[in-house]
């Protein structure tokens, strides 16, 4: 169950870094609604995940689920680059995420 939290949390982590781009430095209402929502889903699932999981293990994944998921929306919605170093250092952060889960289990 801690790795679906931590799964959940680096979900909500994505939501909230693309909603801050549409808060528009919170001067929207509704997005900043939704991305402090976001917010506080992520930390609390995080806060589930390390009751079980290393902290060190456990953040790193959840930064490294948001980085994916920023740096991939960021190319889908708003068209950042996605030059083949850029995707290539999104592929090594990923295999990183892979390597964490499969050495860095609970304790």
């Amino acid at each position: 169950m801690p790795w679906i939290y931590l799964l959940l949390a680096g979900l909500f982590e994505i939501g909230w870094a693309i909603g801050l781009k549409y808060t528009e430095g919170f001067s929207r209402l509704w997005p900043t609604v939704g991305t402090v929502a976001a917010m506080t889903a992520s930390i609390i699932l995080l806060a589930l995940a390390v009751k079980t999981l290393p902290i060190g293990t456990a953040y790193a994944v959840w930064t490294g689920i948001g980085a994916v998921g920023a740096v991939i929306l960021g190319i889908v919605l708003f068209g950042d680059p996605a030059t083949p170093a850029r995707l290539l250092c999104v592929a090594l952060i990923f295999v990183g995420i892979i390597g964490l889960k499969l050495t860095g289990g609970a304790h």
